[in-house]
């Protein structure tokens, strides 16, 4: 069985539920310590304007993510060379299946991943 944060998630919602405790668990205590495959985009995005309303810049240290919240700040590791970059998330997405975040190019050249395009990541929220 593949253990992934919504699989954490649930489990923990079970546990509460049957200790007869009343307990609100977010998505982003899921995420924690989650990871996956990550991309990154750039030029053609340049300029645009982000989910949270900001100008999207290629070179700044951002991120993309489905539902942490705008703001948050995460640690992410190419687990292929132990690289790190934390990065603030300001846009939603990647909306490409089996993917967990979209860098901006600056930071996935931080972390190595410009000439593949993706990495295999953990992500660990600050």
């Amino acid at each position: 069985m593949k253990i992934t944060a919504k699989t954490i998630l649930a489990a923990a919602v079970l546990a509460f539920a049957s200790a007869g405790s009343t307990v609100v668990l977010t998505e982003t205590a899921a995420a924690a310590s989650a990871g996956g495959h990550a991309s990154y985009y750039g030029k053609r995005f340049h300029g645009r304007t982000t989910a949270n309303g900001e100008t999207f810049n290629m070179n700044a240290m951002t991120a993309a993510h489905k539902t942490l919240p705008f703001g948050t700040k995460v640690k992410v590791t190419n687990r292929n060379n132990g690289k790190s970059v934390v990065v603030r998330i300001n846009d939603r997405g990647p909306f490409v299946g089996g993917r967990v975040i979209d860098l901006s190019r600056g930071a996935a050249a931080k972390i190595g991943m410009i000439n593949s395009g993706t990495a295999d990541v953990s992500i660990d929220i600050l």
